[in-house]
């Protein structure tokens, strides 16, 4: 099948050409995904709205001989607004997609790390106490992924070191979450 629709979150863009996006996307049926968005950038481009960083969004995508899967159309399920309305909760977001980024596998379905991911963004949005939903977040994460045993508590470990351990790098995010602590 070379067209699906598919349903996903961005959590990453970066530009190229003239008028096109690489959209990194955590996808329900296929994990994390790039996808080419030509023409999102024009001013008169219809999908650029709905591809914006931390949208709920469906997908349809076209995969032909290219390279990438090109996206054809786009349309907002959620665009977590009330996280885009504040600045702190944007920080804590980056950092979260910052987390999926790193530590998913490219084009593995992990349905479980999709909703926890669109459930933590849900939670967050309308949640003042993000310190300890960020943590919590964390600690499923790395449980889902097979990083840290299922039965461990993990309440008083330092989540970040280990995931900056796995990912051998620091986290850029880090400098933004330690000024909301």
């Amino acid at each position: 099948m070379r067209t699906y629709k598919t349903e996903g979150i961005i959590i990453k863009r970066k530009n190229f050409g003239e008028a096109d996006r690489i959209l990194t996307v955590l996808t329900k049926n296929q994990g994390k995904i790039q996808v080419k968005a030509t023409g999102v950038r024009k001013i008169q481009s219809r999908r650029s709205s709905h591809v914006e960083l931390l949208n709920h969004s469906t997908l349809f995508i076209y995969k032909g001989r290219g390279i990438l899967p090109v996206l054809t159309e786009a349309e907002t399920l959620n665009s977590f607004q009330e996280i885009k309305d504040d600045l702190t909760k944007v920080g804590f977001s980056y950092h979260l997609c910052e987390l999926v980024d790193g530590l998913c596998a490219e084009n593995q379905e992990n349905r479980q790390v999709f909703f926890l991911f669109r459930e933590t963004l849900e939670y967050l949005s309308k949640e003042e106490d993000m310190v300890s939903v960020i943590h919590e977040f964390e600690a499923e994460l790395l449980t889902l992924l097979g990083f840290w045993p299922k039965n461990r508590v993990v309440k008083n470990v330092n989540t970040e070191y280990i995931i900056e351990n796995i990912l051998e790098r620091r986290l850029k995010s880090k400098s933004l979450f330690s000024k909301f602590q």
